[in-house]
């Protein structure tokens, strides 16, 4: 990482989980950790005198979120910076922020509706997600705990450019804190209808193929990153299921989508359920230009 964390709190139940994830990527990465909380800019056209105390009382309140941030974080090491900031939506500064800074990575948490242990994007987690800059990390609800000292840093991998972006943004991470690095590609099932039109056979061919495409995808990609333990896995299943319930993994990196605006996140069909549903800290990366 070359530019701050930056992680996004609104004093709701889900903050903290958001904070101990930012600081966990800020201090293994030896970044700046920049804690920001968004409040209405004046509006262009408003009442005067009743629009300024209303704004007046929402920086007031964002003042007290940044005062429990920093109890949050009494114990932390490293640059730490605590940023009230004006703007029309949570979302839009935030990727304003991010964009002035040059931002490595934001972290937010999850919806409050959340089920604990469990990703569930808020509307400020998807409108980022429609169009970052830089990484975007997802904290479950009720996370149990920062990454251990044992970690597993987990990647959904295929072989397309938005993979292999994901691919080296994990691998950059694990170089830097030491960690294991575990590439998961998920083949499907047999499905019960096809042999009935296609026959067993046929079906059971073609399922063996994809496997051993996706084995000889991962071999290469396991390869092609120097100075990291890799292991790699091809799981069999719903691919939003096996990758949403992966326990073994610390985080999870996954890819946006293979087409969209270059260095842009731009959710495709896996990632946008994958933040509904995953049980680890999920990064979505934006893919390469």
């Amino acid at each position: 990482m070359t530019g701050p964390v930056i992680v996004g709190v609104d004093g709701g139940p889900t903050s903290p989980d958001a904070v101990a994830l930012s600081r966990w990527f800020a201090e293994t990465s030896d970044a700046p950790l920049i804690v920001a909380v968004v409040h209405p800019a004046p509006a262009a056209l408003g009442s005067g005198r009743v629009d300024a105390e209303w704004v007046a009382d929402r920086h007031r309140a964002a003042q007290r979120v940044l005062d429990g941030a920093r109890k949050d974080l009494e114990d932390a090491t490293g640059e730490i910076d605590y940023r009230m900031v004006a703007s029309s939506s949570a979302s839009h500064g935030l990727h304003d922020l991010a964009e002035q800074t040059g931002a490595a990575m934001i972290v937010i948490g999850s919806g409050r509706q959340a089920p604990k242990e469990r990703l569930l994007a808020g509307s400020t987690a998807e409108r980022l997600l429609a169009g970052s800059v830089c990484p975007v990390a997802i904290a479950p609800a009720g996370l149990p705990a920062p990454p251990g000292e044992r970690r597993v840093i987990g990647v959904a991998y295929v072989d397309t450019p938005d993979g292999r972006a994901a691919l080296n943004a994990a691998a950059a991470v694990a170089r830097r804190t030491g960690d294991q690095l575990r590439l998961y590609t998920v083949v499907a099932e047999g499905d019960a209808s096809l042999p009935f039109l296609i026959g067993d056979d046929v079906e059971r061919a073609f399922l063996d193929t994809a496997r051993e495409t996706y084995e000889a995808s991962l071999r290469k990609a396991a390869e092609s990153v120097a100075g990291v333990t890799v292991e790699w896995a091809v799981i069999a299943g719903d691919v939003v299921d096996a990758l949403a319930d992966l326990t073994e993994v610390d985080v999870l990196f996954c890819g946006s989508r293979g087409y969209g605006p270059a260095r842009r996140v731009l959710l495709g069909g896996v990632s946008t359920r994958l933040v509904r549903r995953a049980c680890r800290p999920l990064v979505v990366v934006p893919r390469g230009g």
